[in-house]
């Protein structure tokens, strides 16, 4: 019920994207966040289980706002039609490796984490982490469970080797990544299942080894 109650919103709002619509419909808005809310609180508690990082994690600080930047969009929406939230030491803003939910009706929704479009000085720190230990993340993405479940690392690349490697270097297409993310995509039915909530949670543990040997790479930065 938890989940479908979010699904049911997020129908509605894609289908009537207007700033009249939601304030008419306030309520229901504000069920389907509080629900969001909830589940987010849910998942940082299982996280830190496996996860210390998480521990303390305020929930309502690692969900994405529901309005969108239409400053510089030819798409004038005012809402976004999907749920978010990013969990992660510090807080969604903290640029450390995290666990995402992302809902959205139409099979659209996924769980994902990793690290998407760190900054440059933290970005460094990964390519270096993995120019001296890339057989560590190597050994992590190419196990059974992580390919399974993930499939490959994703992210844009460079096409050339970045700044300080050369093309030979034997981790270079590791090298060459701009985010590091790990993404399992899930259709509505599953969303739907009662065993959702746990089928999360058995993903996001898949993704602990991923996000702590990233998390190791970033946690020199000063």
């Amino acid at each position: 019920m938890e989940f479908e109650r979010i699904l049911i919103f997020l129908n509605q709002i894609a289908a009537n994207n207007t700033r009249e619509w939601m304030e008419a419909n306030k309520k229901s808005y504000h069920e389907a966040r509080d629900t969001f809310v909830g589940i987010t609180k849910s998942l940082i508690e299982e996280i830190s289980a496996f996860d210390e990082g998480l521990q303390g994690v305020d929930p309502k600080k690692s969900i994405f706002r529901l309005n969108r930047d239409v400053r510089f969009s030819k798409n004038k929406a005012p809402y976004k039609t999907n749920f978010g939230a990013f969990m992660m030491e510090g807080g969604k803003k903290a640029g450390n490796a995290g666990y995402y939910l992302h809902l959205q009706p139409g099979n659209e929704s996924f769980i994902a984490g990793g690290v998407y479009m760190p900054e440059a000085d933290k970005l460094a720190k990964i390519r270096q982490e993995i120019d001296y230990n890339g057989s560590e993340l190597k050994k992590i993405v190419s196990q059974s469970v992580f390919e399974k479940t993930f499939g490959q690392i994703q992210g844009d690349k460079l096409k050339r080797a970045p700044k300080g490697y050369s093309l030979d270097h034997p981790n270079i297409e590791l090298l060459k990544l701009k985010s590091y993310l790990a993404l399992h995509k899930v259709d509505d039915k599953t969303v739907l299942d009662k065993d959702f909530l746990n089928y999360i949670i058995d993903v996001f543990k898949k993704m602990a080894p991923f996000n702590y040997f990233l998390n190791v790479a970033l946690s020199d930065i000063d």
